[in-house]
């Protein structure tokens, strides 16, 4: 459907991954045009340099987290389909054309997972979630029109979050489509179990917040 794909990712010590992220978004994209942005998030492991050996983009900023990390690569993307992916390889590159293809009935499209291993991630889907449609509230696996991308943030580090309030209160069509997440990994970028928790209910008040208000 689209003329031309952006993929972004964000990055914050992912040294280890970003190469073969980056390769195997090449290899599904193989018969599109396409570009690869990586935003680093002020690593301290050396993503930033790797990046710039696979990526078409590749730029550091200072560290504001995952939310305008992704916005930043959103905003540099020159193609009018944009497919958002986390960095940690939780996300199958393989599943893209299935986004794409969705993406023709709608603006923007969400892989949501099957299953949701934090309980703060259910509460979101089940409240936030239910209200715009999706059942993978805080998934960042997306696929967006390019008209759909926030004007400006107000809600600091929502994971994401933000960016699904704003197309929706902009009346934008939200899809879905469905993937079996992997095992997530021991040390996740978003902290422990009680941090990552804590992290994402604060998340879910703030898009409440920019929801109803």
């Amino acid at each position: 459907m689209a003329s031309g794909i952006s993929v972004v990712t964000t990055t914050f010590n992912e040294r280890e991954n970003i190469k073969e992220l980056i390769l195997r978004i090449r290899s599904v994209l193989s018969s599109f045009q396409y570009e690869v942005i990586v935003v680093d998030d002020n690593s301290s492991d050396g993503t930033l340099n790797e990046a710039k050996l696979y990526a078409d983009i590749a730029v550091g900023k200072v560290r504001e987290g995952q939310t305008k990390g992704l916005w930043h690569g959103m905003k540099l993307a020159k193609f009018p389909t944009i497919i958002t992916i986390d960095s940690d390889l939780e996300n199958n590159p393989e599943f893209i054309p299935v986004l794409i293809e969705k993406l023709i009935n709608f603006d923007l499209v969400v892989a949501s997972r099957t299953i949701l291993p934090r309980f703060s991630e259910q509460l979101a889907s089940k409240t936030l979630g239910k209200m715009l449609g999706v059942s993978d509230f805080f998934s960042n696996f997306r696929a967006y029109k390019k008209e759909t991308i926030a004007e400006n943030l107000k809600g600091g580090e929502t994971f994401g979050g933000e960016l699904l309030v704003v197309a929706k209160e902009n009346g934008f069509r939200i899809g879905e489509v469905f993937f079996e997440p992997p095992n997530r990994r021991r040390r996740p970028r978003i902290g422990g179990k009680i941090r990552a928790n804590l992290r994402i209910i604060n998340a879910t008040l703030k898009c409440f917040i920019i929801y109803l208000f």
